[in-house]
């Protein structure tokens, strides 16, 4: 059995996930890390992405959509502006949202415009991919 540690997911609105678990994985500003127990300690940014818990046989997805994560040796905290299991995806939202985002990317005035743009479909992404794990969690 693997040595498990504390993940802990909070959001501005509520503590998303605190459980003991084997494994998680995410998306930092420098690419993708997976983070076991005794892990080195470790503050990065985290960027909008994929969540995925493993726990024994059991894997678990949500996104997540920028913050901090802060890593030691027993515990992962994650402090992110959002958080959202696949079932608490609105689709229809998140399509809509993708559209406006990819509209504004094309018709871009200015550089901040462009990276609100370009955040706002990272997310709508992000959200229609994890949705697609609504049924395997029934």
């Amino acid at each position: 059995m693997a040595n498990k540690f504390l993940l802990q997911v909070v959001t501005p609105e509520r503590k998303f996930y605190e459980k003991d678990v084997d494994r998680v994985e995410f998306k930092t500003s420098e690419g993708d890390i997976g983070i076991l127990s005794d892990h080195i300690p470790l503050t990065t940014p985290i960027v909008s992405g994929m969540l995925i818990i493993k726990n024994d046989s059991k894997e678990e997805k949500a996104a997540i959509h920028g913050g901090f994560v802060e890593i030691t040796p027993e515990r992962v905290t994650i402090l992110t502006d959002a958080a959202e299991w696949p079932h608490e995806i609105d689709i229809k939202r998140a399509e809509e949202a993708k559209v406006r985002a990819e509209r504004r990317l094309k018709a871009a005035e200015a550089e901040m415009n462009e990276k609100k743009a370009k955040a706002s479909l990272d997310r709508s992404i992000i959200r229609l991919e994890v949705s697609q794990y609504k049924d395997s969690e029934d």
